[in-house]
């Protein structure tokens, strides 16, 4: 199954929260409690199983990060061989990608769109090329916008819009450089909470 590219309000009103795929987060909140369809207003859930709440919180963070299952599974497998926690290893695998840190940033208003700006060869890692979206990224690196690419109208007020983000801990930007560097490992308060990583683990332990 591919990558879903359909409406991305009808995602966030199913499980009743903003995954962050929206570039208006108020427009979205209008709708969160309407479940999606024809009878969404009216349409009452019932109990939902340990499953499907497993289920539920595995699919959630696939939109987020917009991930396929394999893709996916094997960040959680991954997770599960690390030493420590397992549902931090996999928050920090997930965290650690290149286009979540071109997101996180403040480069791209949603994921999605630091993907494609990844994969357009938008950005230099250390000064070098780099146009792979699920890259990890270490503790040292240095993302930037590509010289070339700097005169583009979609970055024609990223330095205002750099000094403006609100960074999480482990990144730091230089508004005047059009960089970014990874100062640290992601930190557990940093994490949206939008999903349950422990009942994601369960979901692919038990599997």
């Amino acid at each position: 199954m591919g990558r879903y590219i359909g409406p991305k309000n009808k995602i966030a009103r199913r499980f009743g929260v903003n995954l962050g795929l929206k570039t208006n987060p108020s427009k979205v909140a209008k709708r969160l409690a309407q479940m999606p369809g024809v009878h969404g207003p009216s349409k009452k859930k019932g109990a939902t199983s340990s499953y499907g709440k497993q289920l539920n919180e595995k699919q959630k963070a696939k939109y987020v990060y917009g991930l396929r299952e394999r893709q996916f599974r094997s960040y959680v497998e991954e997770a599960i061989r690390q030493e420590g926690d397992s549902g931090l290893n996999l928050q920090r695998l997930l965290e650690k990608r290149l286009d979540n840190v071109v997101y996180r940033a403040g480069f791209a208003v949603t994921r999605a769109q630091a993907r494609q700006m990844v994969g357009h060869n938008m950005f230099t890692l250390n000064g070098k090329k780099m146009n792979i979206p699920s890259h990890l990224v270490k503790v040292g690196d240095v993302i930037a916008i590509k010289e070339t690419k700097i005169a583009k109208k979609i970055f024609e007020k990223i330095t205002e819009t750099l000094e403006k983000a609100n960074l999480p801990s482990w990144i730091s930007v230089d508004s005047k450089g059009k960089s970014a560097k990874v100062t640290n490992q992601p930190a557990e308060a940093d994490f949206d909470k939008v999903f349950d990583v422990t009942l994601i683990i369960e979901y692919y332990s038990q599997r």
